[in-house]
């Protein structure tokens, strides 16, 4: 889900507490905060040399012994108003970044509304080689997720190290 659908959705339910339901069932604590809306500009080189860039917008929560403490859509949306110029653009993936013992991230990927509560439900993220010509012959070289932008690769013949 990018930047755009996500603040529909919380604008067009502003009443409504936010709860984000983690890919193994489990939710984020009710009394979660946002700490942070960033902008996250990853450049890097895979394992086969191409110079690649992903860019996301994270939201890091933060859970705190203040158990009374609720977001509402309507404020989540303010926060983002804040961030101003910090978001390039709004096609940007929204991802939340949580800590439960570990830091981890999670792509939002839809929405529910499930006891008059909005619910953004997330998914996992993978780790994949990106060239998969070079590093495992005979397998064609992979279309990375559609946020990278990269240099298109075509299939190469094992040893060729066309990729």
């Amino acid at each position: 889900m990018n930047i755009t659908d996500f603040l529909s959705q919380l604008r067009s339910h502003a009443e409504k507490p936010v709860r984000f339901l983690l890919p193994d069932g489990g939710l984020i604590p009710a009394h979660f905060h946002i700490t942070e809306v960033g902008h996250v500009l990853k450049r890097f080189i895979d394992c086969g040399g191409t110079r690649r860039t992903l860019e996301t917008c994270l939201l890091q929560t933060w859970v705190h012994d203040d158990l009374d403490h609720r977001l509402v859509a309507g404020k989540l949306a303010m926060i983002f108003d804040k961030a101003g110029d910090v978001l390039p653009h709004h096609e940007l993936p929204v991802e939340i970044e949580y800590e439960d013992g570990v830091v981890a991230q999670f792509p939002v990927e839809s929405v529910e509304i499930i006891d008059e509560q909005l619910v953004f439900l997330c998914g996992w993220k993978h780790t994949d080689c990106l060239a998969r010509g070079i590093c495992l012959p005979g397998e064609c070289c992979t279309t990375p997720e559609p946020a990278a932008k990269v240099v298109p690769a075509t299939c190469c013949t094992p040893g060729s190290k066309c990729c």
